[in-house]
């Protein structure tokens, strides 16, 4: 279970309706949402992985030590939920470690997991996991492998890998293999526009075929029907504000019907230092053998 904490006007999907600029002056609804999370999670004793925004974190520092103690893993997700094809190495430097040390100072604890805004190592940005090495992360689960106008990541792997000569592990967003094309279905708008028995069947359908746990991902702003609605483009606003009423009944039933836990327990064989998975390099976003990470269907 993955949540990555950022607020409605946060999203790519809105970039254009809210200057970054304007973060302050709009009213939050983060906090409450996130908390509605934790209360969801917590009714059925499912703990997870929270990628935090560093933007969130400074804001916010009394939600970060919440999360962490109920039990949740802590993780980065950037300070400016800026894609990462749209900044240059430095930017990208800077921003990781000024979201990083905003969690670390609000949780008191170090962060080693990171989750790039809009799934945005692609191809052409390997350069970033080896910056994510040197500012001190030892896993990234940014890699979402299929066609999409934003993130389109189609042909790279499904499964756990270590890249940066081994010095950081990859978990990608689970997909279906069906007729030669990767298909979402783990979270996110999919979980949304999508018919909720689509996700079950999903799941399990990866988990039997793949035999390895799923990984699944929702965002706070996705279960808040009352969000505030801005003035975005069709395509921004049904991306963003489709299937809002229902998110956080099925995210409810879905905490029943699957067993879940934070990415660092359930990938704990991964991320042991003597364990040796497939190898690729940071350079290397070939196509590889079908497979991917977590969520264990009770």
């Amino acid at each position: 279970m993955t949540v990555d904490v950022e607020d409605y006007f946060h999203t790519e999907a809105m970039t254009k309706a809210v200057e970054r600029s304007a973060w302050d002056r709009m009213p939050t609804r983060v906090e409450r949402n996130t908390e509605k999370i934790l209360e969801i999670l917590a009714a059925s004793g499912v703990r997870g992985t929270f990628f935090i925004l560093g933007w969130v974190a400074e804001k916010f520092p009394g939600l970060v030590r919440r999360i962490l103690n109920q039990g949740h893993e802590l993780g980065c997700h950037s300070y400016w939920h800026r894609p990462i094809y749209t900044i240059s190495p430095e930017e990208f430097r800077l921003d990781t470690r000024r979201s990083k040390e905003a969690i670390e100072n609000a949780a008191g604890i170090r962060v080693e997991g990171y989750r790039a805004p809009s799934f945005s190592l692609t191809k052409g940005t390997e350069w970033a996991a080896e910056i994510l090495v040197e500012e001190g992360f030892r896993y990234d689960s940014s890699v979402h492998p299929v066609r999409h106008d934003l993130y389109d990541n189609r042909n790279a792997p499904r499964h756990p890998y270590r890249t940066c000569n081994g010095s950081l592990v990859e978990i990608p967003i689970s997909t279906v293999r069906v007729g030669g094309a990767n298909i979402p279905v783990a979270g996110g708008g999919y979980f949304r526009m999508l018919p909720y028995a689509y996700v079950r069947w999903g799941l399990r359908a990866y988990m039997r075929t793949e035999g390895r746990p799923a990984v699944f991902y929702i965002h706070p702003w996705e279960i808040d029907a009352e969000q505030p609605r801005l003035n975005a483009g069709m395509k921004s606003r049904l991306r963003q504000y489709t299937g809002l009423a229902t998110a956080a009944r099925n995210l409810s039933r879905i905490v029943r019907e699957f067993e879940f836990g934070p990415l660092r327990e359930v990938f704990a064989r991964e991320l042991n230092e003597n364990y040796t998975p497939p190898t690729r390099n940071a350079s290397d976003h070939a196509a590889a053998p079908t497979g991917a990470s977590m969520a264990r269907q009770n």
